[in-house]
């Protein structure tokens, strides 16, 4: 599992998160490695775990640095490679929107849609405990955000941000975890127009064994 220090390796399953990434991958057009691990076999085997102890993917190697987690991999990436344009500028006003909405699909739409799946959702009288508040607060907002895109998070510019928040919309969709929303269709639908996505979601597609 060893690399070069500029070389991207990318340690992914085609039925993960890792998609997002690779969907962000392609979107920045720097040649990676792919290494592809399985659930509860090469991904808790001590070689993988000496990278990320959670044993789980996606996870990036480059310049010996590791980086996991979906948001903060897609958030590294476009600041490593800003010729991609991908990301903000640190003194671009609109540095402050991207990160808000990155964050807020990482956090509170991750955590929400989670909690509402597993049916672990905070009582009404303890939602201030919980960084979602509550599931309809946070599908609120979100449709806002989705409903504000014109055409993307950053109004003409694609971002990372529409790569991580539009991942979540899509497989919102796709798994029935986010209702039905007039918004949802509309960016969805702008979102699968980027040949990037096209491309990425074409390789994990081909990795997926056909009993899968």
């Amino acid at each position: 599992m060893g690399s070069t220090a500029e070389e991207i390796v990318f340690y992914t399953n085609p039925m993960s998160r890792g998609r997002i990434v690779r969907w962000m991958l392609e979107e920045l057009g720097q040649p990676y490695r792919t290494e592809v691990l399985e659930f509860g076999k090469s991904m808790k085997a001590p070689a993988f775990l000496a990278i990320n102890p959670m044993g789980k993917v996606p996870t990036i190697v480059h310049r010996d640095v590791v980086v996991s987690e979906a948001a903060a991999i897609c958030t590294y990436l476009a600041d490593a490679f800003p010729a991609a344009g991908l990301a903000p500028a640190l003194d671009d006003p609109l540095r402050g929107s991207y990160l808000r909405w990155m964050f807020f699909a990482a956090g509170p739409v991750e955590a929400a849609v989670s909690a509402k799946a597993l049916g672990l959702l905070a009582p009404a009288d303890r939602a201030g405990t919980v960084g979602y508040g509550s599931f309809d607060q946070v599908v609120d907002t979100l449709e806002q955000v989705a409903g504000n895109a014109s055409p993307w998070l950053l109004g003409e510019r694609f971002s990372a941000a529409d790569v991580y928040v539009g991942s979540q919309v899509l497989w919102g969709q796709m798994f029935k975890t986010l209702p039905e929303r007039d918004a949802f269709n509309r960016y969805a639908a702008q979102l699968r127009t980027r040949p990037a996505w096209a491309r990425a979601a074409a390789l994990d597609d081909a990795l997926i064994p056909p009993s899968s």
